[in-house]
């Protein structure tokens, strides 16, 4: 007996720790590699969205204390006509520049998706409008209207289609015009780059099958192109609305929202606030823009059922 109670209580007890599993592991590996970049978008995104909510509830100028005025700002600017001004102007630039640039990225897209001799250099030219900075490209397009010595008006006067100079940036529609221009110019290159990734993932047996079963270049293109190229294209639709609402520097550099506030922007709207010192004014404008952005992103992802389409 004294022999099996010592073999009995040299036997080490079990572990009754629990375990955890491999995905748990996994889990917790992947939730130590984002929380960096969560503190990062919490400290440089979500506070300043958080205080410029705030800021937009209170009086908060240089010359007096500031206030707590709850969503009397709000009702304030919802009364402005000037930002009503702002509204329209924004939602048509979008309504104009971005299915103007969806369809010239395409265009573009589908063209360096061929094959030919010097794709690869045209592929890095086409790619140097989006890099010149956006001041940068409105400056360019200010010397291009000028009126004394642009370039628009120097061929104008050279094709003999007009016989005097023309004041581009000085109506409206001439200035909103021009901002379209400008902003096309820098940022199709943007869409044509990722809608030509989508179509160098569309499997090119398909267009072989097409062509075997007589299928023309239009069939082809509605068939086999726009359907799998349709969630890069949600995309591409995205991100160039939620760009075009916030649209601040070319307008600033091109017209300065001129001739008369034609072409002010919300973003512009809301700069002149700021620069004045009206910083809780020009706090409720930018909560209203983004707002609108995140409404119009949350739109676009039910409706064109956006998970769906890209797994």
């Amino acid at each position: 007996m004294p022999i099996l109670s010592d073999r009995t209580s040299s036997v080490a007890p079990r572990d009754r720790t629990p375990r955890l599993s491999y995905r748990d592991r996994e889990t917790l590996t992947a939730c130590a590699f984002v929380l960096p970049l969560l503190l990062f978008l919490a400290v440089l995104v979500l506070l300043p969205v958080v205080g410029t909510f705030w800021d937009s509830l209170e009086r908060d100028v240089p010359y007096l204390p500031v206030r707590f005025v709850g969503l009397a700002n709000y009702g304030a600017i919802l009364r402005d006509p000037g930002f009503w001004d702002s509204v329209r102007f924004t939602f048509l630039f979008v309504a104009v520049s971005v299915p103007l640039e969806l369809l010239l990225g395409l265009m573009i897209a589908l063209v360096l998706n061929e094959s030919f001799p010097g794709r690869a250099l045209l592929r890095a030219v086409v790619l140097v409008p989006w890099a010149v900075p956006a001041a940068v490209s409105g400056r360019i397009f200010e010397l291009i209207y000028n009126y004394s010595f642009g370039l628009a008006n120097y061929l104008l006067q050279v094709s003999h289609l007009s016989g005097r100079p023309i004041n581009w940036l000085g109506t409206k529609v001439g200035a909103f015009a021009a901002i379209v221009v400008a902003d096309a110019w820098k940022t199709t290159p943007f869409v044509a780059l990722l809608l030509l990734a989508g179509l160098t993932g569309i499997n090119q047996d398909l267009y072989a099958q097409a062509r075997v079963d007589r299928a023309g270049i239009f069939q082809r293109f509605v068939y086999i192109t726009v359907p799998l190229l349709k969630p890069v294209l949600l995309v591409a639709l995205l991100f160039r609305t939620i760009d075009a609402l916030r649209i601040f520097d070319v307008i600033f550099v091109l017209t300065g929202g001129g001739p008369g506030g034609g072409t002010s922007a919300l973003s512009m709207f809301a700069y002149t606030y700021f620069s004045s010192g009206d910083f809780g004014y020009g706090a409720t404008a930018s909560v209203l823009l983004f707002l609108w952005a995140v409404g119009f992103s949350f739109v676009t992802v039910r409706l064109a059922r956006f998970r769906e389409e890209t797994l």
